[in-house]
């Protein structure tokens, strides 16, 4: 019962982290596209606390939760290739989150920003890389 819990949990957080990473971008997006400095500087506020509100502690949980359920299944998951690959795209998923950062932190520098079909473009990894994982955590291909 516990591990359902924690399964759940885990879930939890990482919808709500996604939450964060499919609208950070979209925020990018209207930043870019807008040049009234008043409304720049409320989007670059919801931008930083999107990501101090929301993002940082959902993604931390869902590492943690993540950890404890590699804990409790180790023998049976941790080397099985659809696993390890689910690994490999979590830790890219990772460095985009912490590229998002990054833009955040360059608008606040005040470095102009990219274009807005750029961020269109950029928003649309999460939804790719979550594609690929929730079909290797559900359909669990090369399970042996």
């Amino acid at each position: 019962m516990l591990f359902l819990w924690i399964k759940a949990f885990h879930l939890i957080s990482l919808i709500s982290w996604f939450a964060g990473l499919f609208y950070l971008p979209r925020l990018f997006v209207y930043y870019a596209e807008n040049s009234d400095n008043r409304v720049r500087e409320t989007l670059l506020t919801m931008q930083k606390k999107l990501w101090k509100i929301i993002m940082v502690p959902a993604s931390t949980l869902t590492a943690l939760f993540g950890f404890v359920l590699i804990d409790l299944t180790r023998e049976a998951t941790l080397f099985t290739l659809w696993f390890q690959i689910k690994l490999f795209l979590l830790f890219i998923l990772y460095a985009y989150h912490f590229y998002l950062r990054g833009v955040v932190r360059r608008f606040e520098r005040g470095v102009p920003p990219r274009s807005g079909r750029f961020y269109r473009i950029l928003n649309e990894i999460p939804t790719l890389i979550m594609i690929l994982i929730v079909i290797l955590a559900v359909i669990k291909p090369w399970n042996r």
